[in-house]
């Protein structure tokens, strides 16, 4: 299996009691696992820090099975996928028509199983001095993103921060380089809530030429801290110090929350039209009280593998990310938000299903 140099591998700790979740862990019998081999996997960067903890967790259970984890982003992750070169894959994107089809193709007659398995905010970051938080309506994070308001005390922003000294300073857009799952969604926000200000189609890579760009969510978050004035998109677990916008709602102002993310999802229903083992979401960005700016990241994996053994290993790290256990351990890491039981119990049949064939 095809691992890229970024991969990420965690040793297998076994003689960690306290490691999270690891009493749940599929794979397990009488106090012993039954598992053993190698899992690799790899894309979304906005997964890094849950699946970080997800491997610790399952690798804690089962000592004899290492899990590699490359966050080379969600488009690489969706090839790597399709390709064969992971045997599961994070993208911040449900696949598209024609990635569902290569993803059929290599999966075979078992199929594609897909689901959320990562709710996160983005948050809309910046680096500003002595500026630790703004109100902004979607119309004019749609104007600062796309180039037309420039300036940090434009009119535009200074309307909704009457208490904020800004500066009469230029605004630095920093956006990622790369083919990006939390690209596409943060443009899909823009594109719905202000569509007169973002008439750009959501797609995975930045429209808008002439802006600052780094890869990866790291790089975005690291990026936007090096350079004052700064502004950017990120998963809001790896925002660090920067400050953080509270995004307009109908009359209000909501900032980000795993709470207020979480609530977008249970609020939207499921896409219609899919297979059995695909759970997309139709994201409802409009509802009251919610934060709307949210990314649901998605894990990729096939109904039958090849072997036997690597069927048993893609099963049980996959039931422990759906599980409550796995959940709350990606919560507790990385500021996500927890899986509802009603979608948690809509995919677990089709990975209890996983086999050989």
């Amino acid at each position: 299996m095809a691992v890229g140099a970024l991969a990420l591998t965690l040793a297998a700790c076994g003689s960690d009691p306290a490691a999270p979740g690891a009493e749940s862990t599929g794979g397990s019998q009488e106090g012993g696992s039954t598992l053993s081999g190698e899992l690799s996997g790899g894309g979304a960067s906005s997964q890094e820090s849950a699946q970080e903890a997800w491997r610790a967790g399952f690798q804690t259970a089962n000592p004899d099975v290492t899990v590699n984890y490359d966050p080379v982003g969600s488009g690489g992750g969706r090839t790597g996928f399709t390709d064969g070169s992971y045997a599961f894959a994070g993208s911040d994107a449900a696949l598209d028509e024609d990635e569902m089809t290569a993803a059929e193709a290599q999966c075979g007659t078992g199929g594609v199983i897909e689901f959320p398995g990562y709710v996160s905010p983005i948050a809309v970051a910046f680096n500003l001095e002595g500026v630790d938080a703004l109100n902004l309506k979607p119309e004019v994070i749609a104007g600062i993103f796309s180039g037309e308001i420039t300036t940090w005390n434009d009119d535009a922003i200074a309307a909704d921060n009457p208490d904020a000294e800004l500066p009469d300073a230029p605004i630095t857009v920093v956006h990622r380089s790369d083919d990006s799952g939390t690209t596409e969604n943060f443009q899909a926000y823009l594109h719905e809530a202000a569509p007169d200000a973002w008439d750009h189609e959501p797609e995975g890579v930045w429209p808008i030429e002439g802006q600052e760009s780094a890869q990866g969510t790291s790089g975005v978050v690291s990026a936007a801290q090096s350079g004052e004035g700064t502004i950017t998109y990120a998963d809001a677990s790896q925002i660090s110090d920067l400050g953080t916008v509270a995004v307009g709602v109908g009359d209000e102002f909501v900032p980000f929350s795993a709470e207020a993310a979480a609530e977008v999802v249970a609020q939207s229903p499921r896409a219609e039209g899919t297979a059995d083992g695909v759970y997309s979401i139709e994201l409802k960005r409009d509802v009251a009280g919610t934060y709307p700016v949210v990314l649901v990241s998605y894990l990729l994996a096939c109904g039958t593998y090849a072997d036997q053994a690597q069927a048993d290993l893609v099963k049980g790290y996959m039931s422990y990310l759906v599980s409550e256990d796995g959940q709350q351990v990606a919560a507790d890491a990385a500021g996500s938000a927890p899986l509802s039981a009603d979608i948690r119990d809509a995919v677990l049949p089709s990975i209890e299903a996983i086999t050989a064939g």
